[in-house]
């Protein structure tokens, strides 16, 4: 059973991905990059797994994808009374987003001449953005089959992400009562903004690992003004800055932090090994190009302009 409480502080290191680093950064940092596996299995029950973490995948084609998938989902729940689980994981280019809850008062900017592009989505909660460097996961699951409870769902999204920092990379992480989503001390790491429609979920949770944090400033983060952001990369920054590495070990400081590739790959590896335990499920993996979501989107486009 997937417990929600925090891994202790003396966890190691997940075994399986060779990534080693303590609370007090003590050795070299070693970085690698792995080969994903080619599935996952912590239950019976079969989950796609769309792997585009490497890939930034515009953030309307992405959405507009994920409205297809939940469409099919409810058809094959009429018709078949269940239908199958899927997870997405890419990264975005820049762009900001706003939940149900948001207002313009939280924006930094004239909308009118926005940074990045704004987009009003269906998603919970306030304003928030995306952008490379970001580890995105959408989840889209039948929650029948697992818990008809949104707040076990969303504590059980937290407390995956708090299960990665901990286990990959010895980084203490929490949630704060009354807000949602993960935080190292005063940082919010990772966000987490859900829609559900007839029990099947889509939006999710975004994970900052390298991101430059620079677009924040220009918003109030899911609309809290006395806390700030933070990432994996400047978290391991920080401590080995205050760390016998920083004096002693500066050739391996500096190619830690310049490997970004390999800490997006190592972060998305425990991911999808965290999510699989969470919701005891087998992962089959799905391949799709961005060429064939870009084509997807144009074609829904085009239809819905015809119906109009």
């Amino acid at each position: 059973m997937y417990l929600l409480n925090t891994v202790p502080s003396s966890a190691p290191p997940c075994p399986s991905l060779p990534l080693h680093i303590h609370s007090h950064v003590s050795k070299s940092l070693q970085f690698s990059n792995p080969k994903p596996s080619k599935f996952i299995c912590y239950g019976t029950r079969i989950c796609e797994l769309f792997d585009l973490h490497r890939e930034q995948v515009p953030y309307e084609v992405a959405w507009s994808w994920q409205k297809d998938i939940v469409k099919e989902k409810k058809a094959q729940l009429e018709k078949e009374g269940d239908c199958s689980d899927t997870l997405i994981v890419l990264q975005h280019p820049s762009v900001y987003t706003l939940g149900t809850a948001s207002t313009k008062d939280n924006l930094n900017f004239d909308i009118n001449n926005a940074p990045f592009n704004v987009y009003r989505t269906e998603r919970g909660g306030e304003v928030t953005y995306h952008g490379p460097g970001q580890l995105v996961l959408y989840p889209i699951i039948n929650l029948r089959r697992h818990k008809m409870d949104l707040h076990w769902y969303l504590r059980t999204l937290e407390e995956l992400v708090i299960r990665v920092l901990s286990s990959t990379f010895s980084i203490q992480a929490s949630r704060v009562e009354g807000l949602t989503g993960v935080w190292v001390g005063n940082e919010k790491v990772a966000a987490v903004g859900i829609r559900v429609s007839h029990w099947i979920t889509y939006h999710g949770l975004a994970l900052n690992v390298t991101t430059d944090l620079t677009p924040f400033k220009w918003i109030i983060p899911c609309g809290i003004r006395d806390r700030e952001v933070g990432s994996i990369k400047g978290l391991l920054l920080r401590e080995a800055q205050t760390s016998n590495m920083a004096a002693n070990g500066t050739n391996d400081l500096h190619s830690v932090m310049d490997d970004d590739a390999s800490l997006i790959s190592i972060t998305r590896n425990s991911l999808i090994e965290e999510f699989a335990k969470a919701f005891q499920l087998e992962f089959h993996n799905r391949t799709i190009s961005v060429p064939m979501l870009y084509e997807r989107n144009q074609s829904a486009l085009v239809a819905e302009t015809q119906l109009s």
